[in-house]
């Protein structure tokens, strides 16, 4: 993480906040208002770093490529990487035993906000020689304890319902600050126990692991937090500010004990605005890849994006080039069975530019015939966080296919300005 912040630092884009700043509402406001990454270096007495990941050109100069090839690069990666085991961590500089959450500049982001939240932490559990890591939002309850969101079927989840049906405690680590590249791969859906070597393979080298008092490896980073998660325990978790901007549901979720606290001499800590660009890209670029391995199964993939004005999450636009009629209708297809939260599925032409909304309107209005190239599919699994979604998840899905009709292309010829 501190070669990355130094590396912004270097390139101009780092935001930096010297006086003192409150963590109830004030930093994320700021946060909010700053268009790249913010590094506070006084909320009550503590550092933190918001907005680290909170654009693409942030994503493209992580990975080395140009902004229009982030979807290319990740969906040619293999999760195997190396991954290495070591004695000694900078993130063991410091051990606390005598634990208080309170003490870490753990934010209070909206006013509805059931408390602080635990926003970038990135969970990593082990069982019956299982490797999962994983960022979940963590309700600090108190000093000692967090209420951990655990969506069904996710590995997480899995995990804790394995031990928990055995009456075991689930030993856990949550990492905070880490290296971008690891808290990325976090986030994406490569097997079970290969979030390491996936962050591996996209940064080019080794990721190296140390062993904390409970068993669990993790990377080194800013801080550790050490613990379980109770096999039966569980408490109220919300309301909180989910990817749409919207409040989401009250739950009953299990419960985190905090027994140890590792991390670096004037550690650095590491929080995602609930609903801001770094929370939709986390969320949002993982799954991209899905769609654009899934649309090559069909057709000729281009590119593919979850747009922001769709939260990154419920709307994509899939770029291809057009081998025969029907192939707009199968990506669509497929599309929504790689990613099926996805709730509105554009496809076009490699003529036209997927990150220009402008662009893709266009070929809306040219190219769709409303009887013929729009598919409108009901009663269909979708997105928990979508707020017009039905209790039991299930919502009405629609693709709309914006390429030309190959046999009348020359319709659909746009004019160009002799040089």
């Amino acid at each position: 993480m501190r070669e990355f912040i130094d590396q912004l630092r270097k390139n101009g884009k780092l935001v930096e906040i010297t006086e003192p700043v409150s963590k109830v509402f004030e930093a994320p406001r700021i946060a909010k208002k700053t268009p790249g990454p913010v590094l506070f270096h006084d909320i009550d007495g503590n550092k933190a770093i918001m907005n680290v990941l909170g654009s693409r050109d942030e994503l493209a100069t992580m990975f080395g490529v140009d902004k229009d090839k982030i979807i290319k690069r990740l969906s040619e990666v293999s999760p195997d990487g190396e991954v290495v085991i070591v004695k000694d961590s900078p993130t063991m500089e410091v051990i606390e035993d005598d634990v208080d959450l309170t003490k870490l500049p753990i934010m209070t982001h909206f006013e509805k906000d059931a408390g602080p939240y635990l926003t970038a932490g990135v969970v990593v559990t082990e069982y019956d020689g299982v490797m999962n890591a994983a960022i979940h939002r963590l309700l600090v309850v108190d000093k000692t304890r967090l209420a951990a969101r655990l969506v069904a079927p996710r590995h997480s989840y899995v995990m804790h319902k394995k031990a928990s049906d055995k009456g075991e405690k689930l030993p856990i680590a949550i990492v905070l600050g880490a290296d971008p590249t690891v808290i990325f791969a976090s986030t994406t859906r490569v097997p079970a126990g290969k979030e390491f070597h996936y962050a591996a393979a996209l940064r080019g080298r080794p990721v190296e692991l140390f062993e904390c008092s409970n068993g669990i490896k993790v990377p080194h980073a800013e801080i550790v937090l050490e613990g379980y998660i109770d096999p039966k325990e569980r408490v109220d978790e919300g309301p909180f500010v989910d990817i749409t901007g919207t409040y989401d549901l009250v739950r009953q979720e299990p419960v985190i004990h905090i027994t140890r606290i590792l991390h670096r001499k004037d550690p650095i800590y590491h929080g995602i605005l609930p609903a801001g660009p770094e929370h939709l890209l986390m969320m949002g670029v993982p799954y991209e890849p899905r769609i654009f391995n899934a649309v090559s199964e069909v057709t000729t993939v281009k590119n593919v994006v979850l747009t922001e004005g769709g939260c990154c999450y419920l709307h994509a636009v899939v770029q291809i080039e057009k081998q025969t009629e029907g192939d707009g209708k199968n990506a669509i297809m497929a599309a929504f069975a790689a990613h099926t939260s996805l709730k509105h599925v554009v496809v076009v032409d490699d003529d036209i530019d997927i990150f220009d909304l402008h662009d893709v309107e266009f070929a809306i209005a040219t190219r769709v015939k409303g009887d013929m190239d729009i598919m409108i599919i009901p009663n269909v699994r979708g997105s928990s966080l979508d707020p017009r979604g039905a209790p039991d998840g299930t919502t009405t899905k629609v693709g709309i296919d914006a390429t030309k009709v190959l046999r009348e292309a020359q319709n659909f010829e746009r004019a160009k300005m002799p040089e």
